[in-house]
């Protein structure tokens, strides 16, 4: 994704970001964890998170049901990342997609012009689409070798349960996952179809 999505002078630098950014919500970590957000809606979502994941109750009826969380540069999930159990779902995928228009560049050492203040520019209304396009295109790219594989792949995704979020249109996500699986590079398209409009 980030050989994808990013130049070769700053791949190198967004890997290493994601390489720290990602903390696993375990019985040895939770105590941690929830002592560092700076927002108390945070430590609420990510102890819902854990909670979920140990089969317990949550934190009120308002709870959200979550697989992951992002929150700046950091994206928290659950042990249950490792038994994901849909063909076309990798939860860690998706909440390192939110990292990207999360984070400034300047942040990470990269320089910031006007026109490129995040990592990744996204169209806030997009911001779930471009997560859930990445989460399955990566799916797709890592099943088939081959550019008709990955059209079966595209299919039989189609043919299935579209994320269920009320952010994300089903038509403009599979749009996108179309033009993405025929194109040279998949990730700029995703990216092309989820930036802002230019001015």
């Amino acid at each position: 994704m980030v050989r994808g999505l990013f130049p070769a002078a700053e791949q190198e630098q967004v890997l290493d970001t994601l390489a720290r950014s990602v903390v696993f919500l375990t019985p040895a970590t939770i105590d941690g964890v929830l002592e560092q957000p700076p927002w108390l809606s945070t430590a609420w979502k990510l102890a819902n998170l854990y909670l979920a994941d140990c089969g317990a109750d949550l934190l009120g009826e308002d709870a959200p049901y979550l697989a992951g969380l992002s929150e700046g540069t950091t994206c928290y999930l659950s042990a249950g990342y490792f038994d994901q159990s849909g063909r076309f779902d990798d939860f860690l995928v998706h909440e390192a997609a939110h990292i990207f228009h999360n984070c400034k560049r300047v942040t990470i050492g990269l320089p910031e012009t006007r026109r490129k203040e995040w990592l990744l520019e996204i169209n806030y209304g997009k911001r779930e689409t471009f997560a859930y396009a990445c989460e399955a295109y990566s799916r797709i790219h890592e099943l088939a070798d081959s550019a008709k594989g990955r059209q079966r792949l595209l299919a039989e995704h189609e043919l299935g349960p579209m994320p269920a979020d009320e952010r994300v249109n089903a038509d403009e996500y599979m749009d996108i996952l179309r033009e993405a699986v025929t194109a040279r590079n998949g990730w700029k398209r995703i990216l092309q179809r989820c930036s802002p409009i230019a001015r």
